[in-house]
């Protein structure tokens, strides 16, 4: 009987330095271990990226489940404020230290370990994929948007995907998510004309045009939240003038808001509501304002139901825990994977998740190949 240990997996993966976009061995590493294993492995590297597809079974299986995840990680930062190695995988009193230790190498790990043992030891009536991305944590221009794209060329299809990100707040079990909000950035700047303070008469000053239009966007109430998502949210993030100077009033004021959004707008929306205030702003003081605007990825939703009960219901058989079904928290991969086929996500408790030394106690991560394969038996089931 096939035993893939998830633990020692992890270690390995923590042991490459992936900090995006550096692959780092990790993505070498599963294909190898992937390949031995029976999967057919592809490199869909782009853009300077590394990403890696594996599938067992038939392509023309009639169902197909996926997993998705990324082997990248976020910068180590100021190493000397680390008690552990950054890439040591050391394991002190039962926790595991090292970056991408919570988010998300541990995840991998468990994934890759439980599509393994089950495909050796109960070989499923069906295909698994999983796609392991290197360009999660930057701009994720060219990692499971990559994937996706080559999937639809190659004619592959996953009828339903689970992506592996840390969910849970505090306690292993407690959440899922079935949708995340949307998010997306404005920058603004006013434009206006330079003079001296003490005649501002003779000048044309950007600031009030600018405080004037941060106030309308950021009191403006977006929604009171649905069934399934909170209220979106518009927060303030900067507003600069680049003027060191008391005695001179600027040309120029800059400014950005970022937005987190649920299923009642869309990023063009809200580009159309911001564009309409900066307009009555600009014509209100006489100057130009202009909009530039980055939406990071749409608000989805993936409604209760057969693949979201059927996570539920492993979680809770192996953590005693039913889990809470959520749309909080940040972007993740699932963004894009949602137009591909449903999607639910569910991994680790994420508390130092991008912290001075990361970590994750180790018996989460075999309680987590554990969920895994009770998910991968009860849907081919």
């Amino acid at each position: 009987m096939s035993i893939t240990d998830p633990v020692q997996l992890t270690a390995d993966l923590i042991r490459c330095p992936s900090v995006t976009p550096n692959e780092g061995g990790a993505l070498v590493l599963l294909e190898k271990l992937l390949s031995e294993a029976g999967f057919e492995c592809t490199r869909v590297d782009r853009g300077g990226i590394s990403n890696l597809f594996a599938r067992w079974g038939n392509q023309r299986a009639n169902k197909t489940f996926g997993f998705n995840g990324h082997t990248d990680v976020v910068p180590i930062g100021d190493e000397n404020a680390w008690t552990q190695a950054p890439f040591g995988a050391d394991i002190i009193d039962g926790v595991m230290y090292g970056r991408g230790a919570t988010d998300m190498k541990s995840g991998v790990a468990a994934y890759v370990a439980a599509a393994i043992d089950f495909v050796q030891n109960t070989p499923p009536d069906g295909a698994l994929i999983l796609t392991i991305t290197g360009d999660e944590e930057a701009d994720a221009l060219d990692g499971t948007t990559a994937l996706l794209d080559y999937m639809a060329e190659a004619g592959e299809q996953m009828s339903v995907c689970l992506v592996g990100e840390p969910t849970c707040p505090n306690v292993m079990g407690e959440m899922m998510k079935i949708g995340r909000r949307g998010s997306m950035t404005a920058w603004f700047e006013v434009t206006g004309k330079q003079g001296h303070s003490a005649y501002p008469h003779r000048a044309k000053n950007p600031l009030p045009a600018m405080a004037r239009l941060m106030d309308r966007l950021a009191s403006h109430e977006l929604d009171r939240g649905t069934d399934h998502f909170d209220a979106s949210t518009l927060a303030i993030v900067t507003i600069d003038t680049g003027n060191p100077a008391t005695n001179v009033i600027p040309a120029y004021c800059r400014a950005a808001v970022n937005i987190r959004y649920n299923d009642l707008h869309s990023g063009q929306s809200l580009t159309e509501w911001m564009q309409s205030q900066a307009d009555k702003v600009s014509e209100e003081f006489e100057m130009p304002i202009s909009m530039k605007v980055k939406v990071s990825g749409e608000s989805f939703l993936t409604p209760p139901g057969a693949l979201s009960n059927l996570v539920a219901k492993s979680v809770e058989a192996e953590t005693g825990v039913k889990p809470e079904f959520s749309t909080s928290g940040g972007t993740s991969d699932a963004r894009f994977v949602k137009d591909h086929c449903p999607v639910v996500e569910f991994g680790l408790v994420g508390k130092t998740m991008h912290q001075v030394d990361e970590n994750v106690p180790i018996e989460q991560i075999t309680q987590l190949k554990n969920i895994y394969t009770r998910i991968l038996t009860d849907y081919f089931e």
